[in-house]
């Protein structure tokens, strides 16, 4: 019998049908039991408690995408769609510490050495603490243009520069903080550090308040002469876009395509329920034409969006070079299935759906952040446009 070999993104990697199912249940029930009375408390307060961090923890919520020894479930990367899916149709915070947390490793082992995946990548997976990808700078975009810069001085960088938008930067531990070299240019002067969070010369300023997503916190970050060790860069110098560009952007692209299914899908799940509840003139709002029209616009519009993040997905999985711009396809078509799903959802209530009491006004402000994660709507197409034209414009 042969045995598939797990690579370092863990690729070959795969529970048993009925093991998954199983978990499948149980995660299903966690999010529409205890799942659904945390998100009213995030609402309440715009916090996530470190009660709710343990709770997901001990759940093993937080390492079931790694590979087994790196402590994880071994699930497979279609397994772990499946589960982000219904992930998705929580509190976007929720899905949001799932998502980092069990994508985070991507990037760093591929590049660990065993010292650093015992110290960093081990302890991330176990989810006993939290490394916030930092790459993200306030006048630049997010590849080669990053201007952060290092320089050496014997077995220590010392860092200076800024990040914004990085979400956790507050409350992690370590930040994956993308920089390069001191006078250097293009991606070969880039480097990978894996930065402590209570480093001397960082300054980390709140910058949680934001439309949706309510509870999960972001940071701007500003550092001067911060010493970081030598020993805490993942690869070579040179490899720093490699790090953060290279196993981590393509299946987290197609993770947040899905998390888009399942929001449209929680949002689907609403409308469906008030239409059917509601009476209006002595009729039920779903005997309507117009209403039944725009829910099956709506369930056509999500299968056809969870099919292609599918694709991906596998193609992601086995290997193909095509799965690069399939990332970008599916996250571009989920991303605009899901304004369109959420749209006609909150119009489906009425006015009653713009009131905070009803959780299709949160589902709705949620939904507009999945434009701006892992790369805009621009960023897709241009992905998916070099993919085909290739050499043939210049």
């Amino acid at each position: 019998m042969k045995t598939s070999t797990v690579r370092a993104d863990g690729r070959g990697s795969s529970i048993p049908e009925p093991e998954y199912q199983t978990l499948l249940g149980r995660v299903t029930d966690w999010v529409e039991g205890p799942g659904e009375a945390w998100a009213e408390e995030i609402e309440a307060t715009g916090k996530v408690s470190g009660e709710l961090w343990n709770q997901l923890r001990a759940e093993g919520f937080l390492s079931l995408a790694a590979p087994r020894d790196l402590g994880g479930a071994g699930l497979s990367f279609l397994q772990w769609m499946g589960l982000m899916e219904v992930f998705s149709r929580s509190h976007a915070s929720v899905r949001m510490i799932v998502h980092v947390l069990n994508g985070t490793w991507r990037a760093m082992n591929p590049f660990a050495d065993e010292v650093q995946r015992q110290k960093f990548i081990v302890p991330a997976v176990a989810g006993e603490s939290v490394v916030a990808f930092t790459l993200t700078e306030p006048a630049n975009g997010s590849g080669v243009d990053i201007t952060s810069s290092v320089r050496r001085d014997g077995d220590t960088y010392y860092l200076t520069g800024s990040k914004h938008l990085i979400t956790f930067g507050v409350r992690c531990d370590y930040w994956l903080l993308f920089a390069r070299l001191e006078g250097s240019s293009g991606r070969d002067g880039t480097v990978a550090l894996l930065v402590d969070r209570n480093t001397p010369g960082a300054e980390v300023e709140d910058t949680s308040r934001t439309m949706g997503v309510r509870g999960t916190d972001h940071a701007s970050l500003r550092f001067t002469n911060a010493p970081v060790p030598v020993a805490n860069r993942l690869g070579a110098e040179g490899e720093g876009l490699a790090v953060a560009l290279g196993g981590f952007l393509t299946p987290s692209r197609i993770s947040v395509a899905m998390s888009c299914v399942g929001l449209a899908q929680r949002a689907q799940q609403l409308a469906v329920a008030y239409a059917a509840g509601r009476t209006t003139f002595g009729k039920p709002l779903a005997s309507r034409q117009a209403i039944a029209f725009t829910l099956a616009e709506n369930a056509a519009d999500i299968a056809a969006a969870k099919a292609l993040t599918l694709t991906a997905a596998a193609a992601w999985q086995n290997a193909d070079p095509d799965s690069t711009a399939l990332s970008s396809m599916a996250k571009l078509t989920a991303v605009d299935m899901l304004g369109r799903v959420t749209d006609k959802a909150l119009q489906v209530h009425g006015g009653i759906g713009y009131w905070q009491s009803q959780p299709i006004e949160r589902v709705y402000r949620d939904a507009r952040a999945q434009r701006f994660e892992e790369g805009t709507n621009e960023i897709q197409k241009s992905v998916i446009a070099k993919a085909i034209l290739g050499g043939a414009t210049g």
